[in-house]
């Protein structure tokens, strides 16, 4: 019978990660498309990339994919002709990390979800098919120098909070589903405007664009590949790089510097800074922006009363978190739960 999930412990994974001694590439791509069985997909899928010792997290849904993974640079031909051999996904876009160690996943998990980008839209009219165009790196910079631009960071705060384009829009909501309605109430004003959408890989951009369009706005772009894509076009090109910061990536170097600038700090002491941590008690894994002296201060923790946890012994700290189940919220740091836990302005 073939294996369909993991059942090894994330500690043994780890450690069985940082023993290999080949070189991993960290890749993302999405696709959307119908798919009219995700589980019988999923399972597919999940054989396919077991086999070739790729790891990552995927989801599945009926419209479409969406992948975030580290594959065997040795093996990387074979997976690509795995990947372009479904007909939907041949060819697709791979965006390659900017800055890569190799050591971003260490398990497979493939998910079938309802969506692959939660996004709250109900409406039976909406679709995918009508969607903005797309603006290569060169594009980008360009439209950004005209003043009469509009540009839309469709992602969360804690990633804009550490770099963004010039002239970007935060839209001040902790989920991509209030980022919508709440986008284009805030440049309603704008119907006729040229707006820009961009996100981390274009997953969001795309969508976003596409609900744009559906609210009668008329000339809207989406960046393609989002801010990754980007990263290295530029550098293909020796563009000028328009993103200023780092890009925050959801896997566990928790971010990529695009350029040097700085434009963060620390939420413990307010020392420029630009990265992101989980806090140690795992009773809390609060995700926050802390400089190193800050970290050996609270020894990786958010708040002295963190700190005083992971001081105790193991067994006290297990009986402190009885029933609390933080294993899915290490990419949690709305402003709702920072404010209050760390006293800060945002």
């Amino acid at each position: 019978m073939s294996v369909l999930h993991n059942r090894v412990s994330n500690k043994e994974l780890k450690e069985k990660l940082y023993q290999e001694t080949f070189p991993r590439t960290t890749i993302s791509f999405y696709q959307y498309f119908s798919i009219s069985d995700p589980v019988a997909f999923r399972d597919a899928m999940y054989q396919h990339l077991n086999a070739l010792q790729v790891f990552g997290r995927i989801y599945i849904a009926s419209e479409g994919v969406n992948a975030q993974i580290s594959v065997p640079t040795h093996l990387l031909e074979d997976f690509k002709t795995y990947l372009y051999a479904i007909p939907q996904l041949n060819q697709i876009r791979l965006n390659v990390a900017v800055n890569d160690n190799g050591k971003s996943f260490w398990v497979l998990r493939i998910k079938v979800r309802e969506k692959i980008v939660a996004d709250g839209i109900n409406d039976p009219t909406f679709s995918m098919e009508n969607k903005g165009k797309y603006v290569n790196a060169q594009q980008m910079n360009e439209l950004l120098e005209l003043t009469e631009t509009v540009v839309i960071d469709m992602r969360n705060h804690y990633e804009f909070e550490v770099g963004h384009f010039d002239k970007a829009i935060e839209i001040p909501s902790d989920t991509f589903r209030d980022q919508l309605p709440m986008a284009a109430d805030m440049i309603k004003d704008k119907k006729e405007a040229n707006i820009i959408m961009y996100c981390t890989g274009g997953i969001r951009c795309e969508k976003a664009s596409a609900y744009m369009l559906h609210q009668g706005f008329k000339n809207v772009f989406h960046l393609e590949g989002g801010v990754i894509h980007y990263a290295n076009k530029i550098k293909e090109a020796g563009l000028e790089s328009k993103f200023k910061g780092k890009n925050f990536v959801f896997d566990d170097r928790l971010g990529e510097k695009i350029t040097e600038d700085i434009i963060s700090k620390c939420h413990q002491c307010g020392a420029p800074c630009d990265t992101h941590t989980n806090c140690k008690n795992d009773g809390c894994h609060l995700l926050f922006i802390q400089c190193p002296s800050c970290a050996e201060k609270f020894a990786g923790c958010c708040t002295q009363a963190c700190t005083d946890i992971v001081h105790l012994p193991m067994e006290q700290q297990i009986e402190l978190r009885k029933g609390i189940d933080k294993g899915q919220q290490i990419f949690n740091k709305s402003k709702q739960r920072l404010r209050p836990r760390l006293g800060i302005d945002l």
